[in-house]
C-alpha cells in the first residue's frame, strides 16, 4: 500500500521539469529572436547613414577646394595690386623733377622787380659779349636768316646763309629766284618749302612796296609775309637800335622760371616783362637772357648747380644741384665749345662754329 502514492509524485516532478525546460527554451527563443531583429535594425540604420555620409564628404570636399581657390584668387590679386603700386611709384618717380625747389615766402610785385633787375645785371656781368647769335652783314640779311631760324638752329642758319646770300644777296635777287632753287638752297633748315614761300613774298613786298629796302618800323615789318613780333623786335633791335624785346622759346621758359610772368603767350610775356625794365635795356636783356637760356638754364637739364644767379632763382632745384654734375651740362663756349656763329663779334671768348660739312659725292 505504501508504493502507490509515490507513483503520482514521481509523475509530477517529471512534468515539472519537462515544463521548465520548455519555458528555458522559450527564453531562449525569445532572446535569439530579439538579438537578431536588433542586428538587423543596426545594419539597416548603417546602410541608411551610409549613403549620407558620401555626399557630406563631397560637399567637405568642394567647400574645401572653393576656399583654396579663393585664397590663390586674392594671393594674385593682392600681387597685381602690389605690382600695380610699384609701376604707379616709379612713374611718379620718373616724372618727378631730381630735386623740388624750396619753399619761398611770397614776394611783393616791388621786391620781384628789384630781384629782376638784379638777375639782369648778374647776367649782363656773366655775358657782356651777349649778341644775336645769326651771322649777318645788313639788316636783309638779318631779315632772311631770323625767319629761316624758326624750329631750327640758329647755328644751321648760319651755316646755311652763306651759300644763300652769295646767290641772292638782295631782296630783288631772291624775288627773281626760281623757288626750287630756293627750295635747295634753304633745305637744310628744314620746312623749307614754307620758309620759301615767306622769303619769296617778304623780297617781292620789300621790292615793291619798300623800295628794295628793309622798313624800320614794327608796323610795316609784322605785314611782311612770315615776319611776326619776334623776327621784327630781332631786326629792329639789332639792326637800327630800336629798343625790343624778343620772346622766343629761352626767353619766356626763364621769364616764367625768374618769376617774371606766369603767362604762356609771346607778346604777354613781352607786355609783363616790358613792365619790369627800362626801355633802354629791352635788346640787352634779350641777348642775355637768350644766352643763358642755350649755355645753362636748358628746358630739361637746367645746371642749377653751376648758375651764377641761382641764389636769385626761385625755380633752383628743377635742375641739376651737384656743381660737378652741373658743370658737365654747360654748352658752347661756358663748355668748352665753339658758339654758333661763323663769324662771332669782336669779345666772343669762345670758338667759331664749323661751316656746313660739304656734301658727300656720290660713288
Amino acid at each position: 500500500m505504501n508504493e502507490t502514492p509515490e507513483k503520482p509524485a514521481a509523475a509530477t516532478k517529471a512534468a515539472a521539469k519537462k515544463a521548465v525546460t520548455k519555458k528555458a527554451t522559450a527564453q531562449k527563443a525569445v532572446t535569439e529572436q530579439a538579438a537578431a531583429k536588433t542586428t538587423t535594425k543596426k545594419a539597416t540604420a548603417a546602410a541608411e547613414a551610409a549613403p549620407a555620409k558620401k555626399p557630406a564628404a563631397k560637399k567637405t570636399a568642394t567647400a574645401k577646394k572653393t576656399a583654396t581657390a579663393k585664397k590663390a584668387t586674392a594671393k594674385k590679386t593682392a600681387v597685381k595690386k602690389t605690382a600695380a603700386k610699384k609701376t604707379a611709384a616709379k612713374t611718379a618717380t620718373a616724372k618727378a623733377p631730381a630735386k623740388k625747389a624750396p619753399a619761398r615766402k611770397p614776394e611783393s610785385r616791388a621786391a620781384m622787380v628789384r630781384r629782376a633787375r638784379r638777375i639782369n645785371r648778374e647776367l649782363a656781368e656773366l655775358y657782356p659779349y651777349a649778341h644775336p647769335e645769326l651771322d649777318f652783314t645788313n639788316p636783309f640779311e638779318l631779315l632772311v636768316a631770323t625767319v629761316l631760324s624758326a624750329q631750327t638752329t640758329d647755328l644751321r642758319v648760319n651755316q646755311t646763309t652763306p651759300r644763300l646770300f652769295a646767290v641772292c644777296p638782295t631782296p630783288e635777287d631772291m624775288a627773281a629766284m626760281d623757288p626750287e632753287q630756293l627750295e635747295e638752297l634753304i633745305r637744310p633748315t628744314g620746312f623749307f618749302r614754307a620758309k620759301t614761300k615767306s622769303l619769296l613774298g617778304l623780297s617781292a613786298a620789300l621790292r615793291d612796296r619798300f623800295g628794295g629796302e628793309v622798313p624800320g618800323r614794327l608796323e610795316d615789318l609784322v605785314t611782311l609775309p612770315g615776319v611776326g613780333r619776334k623776327t621784327a623786335n630781332v631786326v629792329l633791335g639789332n639792326a637800327f637800335g630800336v629798343p625790343g624785346i624778343t620772346v622766343d622759346t629761352h626767353f619766356g621758359r626763364l621769364a616764367r622760371r625768374f618769376g617774371w610772368t606766369t603767362a604762356e603767350d609771346a607778346e604777354k610775356v613781352e607786355a609783363d616783362v616790358a613792365e619790369i625794365f627800362p626801355k633802354s635795356e629791352w635788346t640787352m636783356l634779350s641777348h642775355r637772357v637768350v644766352f643763358h637760356g642755350r649755355r645753362v638754364c636748358h628746358s630739361r637739364k637746367p645746371a642749377c648747380g653751376a648758375c651764377p644767379i641761382a641764389p636769385l632763382c626761385p625755380a633752383y632745384g628743377e635742375g641739376e644741384t651737384d656743381p660737378e654734375k652741373a658743370k658737365k651740362l654747360l654748352k658752347y663756349e661756358l663748355g668748352g665749345q665753339p658758339g654758333q656763329r661763323l663769324k662771332p663779334p669782336a669779345g666772343y671768348p669762345g670758338q667759331p662754329a664749323p661751316p656746313m660739312a660739304p656734301p658727300v659725292a656720290a660713288s
